[in-house]
């Protein structure tokens, strides 16, 4: 049973299935010893019970699903056989409770009330599912080296005497790679710094030649046998290591250090295994080694559970230095004692390897001073600090002061920070007439920063703070928010608020002089009552209208309002729905056919954008394309579209359709270096004739880069792709614009063709004549009466699309409108 102190210590007995295997393990021993059952029997049922109970708890923890992140668990217990910690925070144990295969089932005392998160928390995510999937492979590994411990004594009883040997050295090498595959990948394991690193190696080596000289004197005189110099030579290597890691682990990470101990334990024991049958010891003396090797397993499936349970790990304390000094000297010394009361002197190589023995405890020795005058010495430096804040009050008060102003203060700016800016906001709730919050968001200063430096851009920042500073009130607080957006919270009313924005933002609009130039920053600011709610809400509130402002373009201010925040919800929504939106197939495509007005039969077709949000409904290009552009994801929305439509003008083609496709294009994704090449390849995969495609790009968008786009139009019609402006403003711009621009198609609006034939004839004329000098054809659109179908038609426009002629349709509908017609021309 768990139980858990108010200190966070728990305790637990050793579990009912380890009582039996220690128990099972005693009897065997005594029967062993008293000639009951064979030693080598004895000593392979004894450490097979305890290598299975291992394997049993290591393979349910290898298999067990991970527990809620928000399950409620103590720390976990202390080192102890067979005891499975309770599920950590971060990971649950196998049986949900904090028990293992075998282990006490009570509940832990300690329950963590935190709320569960919003998220399943039975599915680990990201970083989380990596850590659990680690864990179970090393928990797998570490089953694996139990598992050969166990095979390796469970074969010697079958094995003939003179074999014995080498098959305990080859179990000996498998354990030992699985155990340092296992031990190394544990989770928790930290990068050691350098001195770190020096200080284990010395206590890893100093320990390691005093095992080997230790077991060099204490094997009997004479010629040692091959199997039980490489034993001792890498049980007293890999026995030092395992020791040394274990204690320096044993404070952080109690887990480890018990796998660590466990691996210690089974290799010393499979190490002294070895010896003594190489050199033909009584049988009855390797009953001695059962306590070792069924320790081991158990310890180590003890500390597998703990560490994958995702115990807490604990800050690195100072390790005890005398077992790691005095240990290696001790072993040493007292292996050189025994050597000298049996034998009564050294062979060289013996004194060879106690002499290497000294070095390691020297090093130790020095590096322990080292550690206790940097001690010292910051002792030493702590205490004279200490004098010094006692014996001088005043500077103590300067320095409050100070960590004060430096707390509630911007340190570049001076002005005051967000956590001021909440204070002031709360302390100004209550006034019986609310003031305003002003969020300020200035544009360009990463530009300022690339261009000509950081420091550059700092200085600019604090030239910001100025005029802010010099257009606000003596009763306004300016603060600084983040890196480029900063706050002024006013007393005034909203007219004189407005007011207050409005030249805040002329003055931030000025240029700002830089060596060898000035730059020009644009601004957006969002205001906000400040008695509309709580302190973060008439932040969250002038942070939306500040939102709002950017969106409509920069240079301007924006009231907060209800339906605003339902406009950049909306946004936001659109934001986090439309990635991934074409690999959900939530896109679709509808279509508009184009009419010859002369007799009303289809000639072509318009693909129009549609997205089918489960969530957001259906979504039209007009709100769609903005958020596009902004999430960088207008290139992928055309591919998709331009494939899309090139695949079904193919289909109507085989069926005997002689009509055109028109694809809407936006500038941004017209001028990208591979959209004709790309234009080339849709057409081609679908064996669609270029002239059947028709691009368009709207007239506004034109003039802005006009070189590039009259070049990819050029390309365009090289490959016969036939080109369309849309949108046609039939400005003075405009028309001297249309000379330069190769294109097919012009289409207008109906504004341009009056109802009555009159009003407009002059402008629709020009535009007809010069499209008849151009070679281009007009198509009117959005056409939505009979009266504007006749006056389009009368001024002699070649083609028409609008609701009063077919409204916008699936591919299928089309299809069976088309059916009213028994043949289609260009």
């Amino acid at each position: 049973m768990s139980v858990a102190y108010p200190s966070g210590d728990h305790r637990r007995r050793p579990s009912s299935p380890d009582r039996l295997v220690l128990a099972v393990g005693a009897l065997l021993v005594l029967a062993g010893s008293a000639g009951l059952v064979p030693p080598s029997a004895a000593l392979a049922l004894a450490v097979v019970a305890g290598s299975a109970l291992a394997c049993v708890r290591l393979s349910g923890l290898a298999g067990a699903p991970p527990a809620p992140a928000w399950s409620a668990v103590p720390p976990p217990p202390p080192a102890g056989m067979g005891a499975g910690p309770p599920a950590s925070s971060d990971a649950g144990s196998p049986s949900g409770t904090g028990a293992g295969p075998g282990g006490p089932t009570h509940p832990p005392v300690c329950v963590d009330t935190r709320p569960p998160p919003a998220t399943d928390p039975s599915r680990p995510l990201g970083r989380r599912a990596g850590r659990v999937a680690m864990s179970r492979r090393v928990v797998a590994i570490l089953d694996a080296a139990v598992l050969a411990a166990g095979l390796t004594v469970a074969v010697l009883p079958l094995t003939e005497a003179a074999h014995r040997p080498p098959v305990v050295l080859v179990g000996l090498a498998v354990v030992g790679a699985f155990q340092a595959v296992g031990l190394l990948r544990l989770p928790g394991r930290s990068r050691l710094s350098g001195r770190q690193r020096l200080r284990r190696t010395v206590d890893g080596v100093g320990l390691a030649v005093s095992l080997v000289f230790a077991g060099w004197v204490l094997l009997p005189a004479g010629q040692v046998p091959p199997p039980a110099r490489a034993a001792t030579v890498a049980g007293a290597a890999g026995l030092a290591v395992l020791v040394v890691a274990a204690l320096a682990e044993r404070r952080r990470r109690p887990g480890a250090a018990l796998c660590l101990a466990g691996a210690a334990a089974t290799l010393s024991g499979l190490a002294g295994l070895a010896v003594l049958l190489a050199y033909a010891a009584p049988e009855r003396a390797v009953l001695t080694l059962v306590p070792p090797l069924v320790a081991g397993a158990l310890l180590t499936a003890a500390g597998a559970r703990r560490a994958s349970a995702g115990e807490t790990l604990r800050p690195d304390g100072s390790p005890a230095p005398w077992p790691r000094v005095t240990a290696p000297a001790g072993i040493a010394a007292l292996a050189a004692g025994h050597h000298l009361w049996a034998v009564g002197e050294f062979s060289a190589p013996a004194i060879a390897l106690g002499l290497a023995v000294i070095p390691p405890v020297i090093l130790q020795e020095l590096l322990t001073a080292a550690d206790h005058r940097r001690h010292a010495e910051r002792m030493l430096a702590r205490e004279a600090r200490l004098r010094e804040l006692v014996n001088d009050l005043d500077e103590r008060d300067r320095l409050t002061r100070t960590v004060r102003r430096l707390i509630a203060t911007d340190q570049l700016t001076g002005l005051a920070n967000r956590r001021e800016l909440l204070r002031e906001l709360s302390a100004r709730g209550a006034a019986p007439t609310p003031g305003a919050l002003l969020v300020v968001d200035l544009h360009g200063l990463g530009m300022v920063n690339d261009g000509s430096g950081h420091a550059v851009g700092d200085e600019v920042l604090v030239e910001v703070a100025g005029r802010l500073r010099a257009g606000c009130g003596p009763g306004d607080l300016v603060a600084r928010l983040t890196g480029d957006e900063f706050a002024v919270l006013t007393d005034v009313g909203s007219v004189l608020a407005y007011a207050l924005a409005t030249r805040l933002l002329a003055a931030l609009t000025e240029p700002y002089p830089l060596p060898g130039g000035a730059a020009r920053l644009q601004a957006s600011v969002g205001l906000a009552e400040t008695g509309a709610g709580e302190p973060e809400d008439v932040l969250r509130q002038a942070d939306l209208a500040r939102r709002r402002a950017v969106q409509l373009g920069r240079d301007r201010v924006e009231w907060y309002d209800a339906y605003l925040e339902e406009q950049l919800v909306r946004r936001l929504d659109l934001e986090r729905e439309l990635p991934g939106a074409i690999a959900r197939g939530e896109l679709d495509l509808v279509y508009q056919p184009v009419l010859a007005l002369a007799d009303r039969r289809p000639v072509g077709t318009e693909a129009l954008l549609r997205w089918r949000s489960p969530v957001l409904g259906t979504v039209l290009p007009a709100e769609l394309l903005p958020v596009a552009e902004d999430l960088d994801l207008a290139g992928e929305l055309g591919r998709w579209v331009l494939d899309r439509a090139c695949r079904q003008l193919a289909q109507w083609s085989e069926g005997g359709r002689d009509l055109w496709m028109s694809v809407n294009v936006g500038p941004r994704e017209l001028v990208a270096p591979d959209f004709v090449p790309r234009t080339a390849t849709a057409l081609a995969a679908y064996g669609v004739p270029a002239d059947r495609l028709v691009v368009e790009v709207a007239e506004p968008a034109v003039a802005a880069e006009l070189p590039t786009v009259v070049a990819r139009l050029a390309g365009l019609r090289s490959l016969g792709v036939r080109t369309a402006l849309d949108d046609f403003r039939a400005e003075h711009a405009s028309l001297a614009q249309l000379r330069r621009l190769p294109i097919d198609l012009l289409k207008v609006g109906p504004h341009l063709v009056a109802s009555d034939g009159d009003a407009q004839r002059p402008l629709i004329d020009v535009v007809i004549s010069l499209g008849d000098r151009l070679g281009v054809d007009v198509v009117v659109e959005g056409l939505e009466s009979d009266a504007q179908v006749d006056g389009a038609r009368r001024a002699g426009c070649r083609y028409g699309q609008g609701f009063a002629l077919a409204r916008p349709a699936t591919a299928e509908r089309v299809e069976a409108w088309f059916e009213e017609f028994p043949s289609t021309s260009r």
